[in-house]
């Protein structure tokens, strides 16, 4: 029996065998459960349909977001992500132990590329653990030209910033990702997909995004007429094609991650429209943030 044949299941918190006691009567479900919020303690976590690391990757989540747990099986945690409420596996050791508190809630995010968590306040320790773009942390203080984390570690202050400090050029920020190889479900500076780059880049701007390119098509922003001319398009403008997207960077160029170069390049805008046309896809939907 499918538990939930209406909905999406990349959003839903149903499977044919267990849903979330909030859906109790939305769904059928032999049994349902109640979450706990934790927070993702690894650098990244891959979420994934299946609780299998042969399966692919749907999305990831980044250091200090929080992840609903509802169910564990086996090493396996499935629930859902908070931010853009993404459902899937997370291996249970990429979580904490237990519930996310308010002590440590984030205070700042990392704005770098990506940058290290050291054991002391100095370039020269080794570091203990990597952090990407987006990465949510809790600063405790200055220590010179480092921010100290509630109960460990230190980093660079110059690779963080508030969290109620948003950037403001969403172009700008999917710009430090340029040359990072492309990543089917990726969302770090390992690597990333198409819509990854977007979601990424607006989060940081302070923008809610959803996470695949056929709901961002949906729902961001404004929808131009996809007749509008090219050279009426403006910096931040969103391009769709079925299964992709793209920012416009200025008059004459788009930024994203392709699989066609397997990297986050720069791309002509009227080049790289016929050159995906050509493939077979043509330009479907332009969007406008702000």
């Amino acid at each position: 029996m499918t538990a939930h044949p209406t909905h999406d299941r990349r959003t839903t918190l149903a499977r044919p065998d267990f849903a979330a006691e909030h859906l109790r009567g939305l769904v059928e479900a032999p049994r349902y459960g109640r979450g706990e919020r934790r927070r993702v303690v690894e650098t990244a976590a891959a979420l994934r349909r299946e609780p299998d690391f042969a399966t692919s990757i749907d999305t990831e989540a980044v250091f200090g977001e929080i992840f609903t747990v509802y169910d564990e099986m086996e090493g396996w945690a499935w629930g859902q992500l908070e931010r853009d409420l993404y459902v899937g596996w997370l291996s249970a050791n990429a979580l904490s132990a237990g519930a996310a508190d308010d002590a440590h809630a984030p205070t700042h995010r990392i704005r770098a590329q990506r940058t290290f968590v050291y054991p002391v306040p100095s370039i020269k320790a080794p570091p203990m653990m990597p952090l990407t773009l987006g990465s949510a942390i809790a600063v405790s203080g200055p220590s010179g030209p480092f921010l100290a984390l509630k109960d460990w570690g230190f980093v660079f202050a110059e690779h963080a910033a508030p969290i109620d400090a948003p950037e403001d050029d969403p172009v700008a920020v999917a710009e430090r990702f340029l040359g990072v190889p492309y990543l089917w479900g990726g969302r770090t500076s390992l690597g990333l997909d198409c819509s990854a780059l977007v979601q990424t880049a607006l989060q940081a701007c302070g923008l809610d995004c959803p996470r695949d390119s056929d709901m961002q098509e949906g729902t961001l922003g404004e929808a131009l007429d996809p007749a509008t001319p090219l050279s009426a398009l403006r910096r931040g403008d969103l391009l769709f094609w079925k299964g992709h997207v793209a920012l416009v960077r200025d008059a004459d160029t788009l930024i994203h991650a392709t699989g066609h170069s397997m990297t986050v390049m720069v791309e002509g805008l009227a080049e790289g429209v016929a050159r995906i046309a050509a493939a077979g896809s043509t330009l479907r939907t332009i969007r406008r943030i702000g």
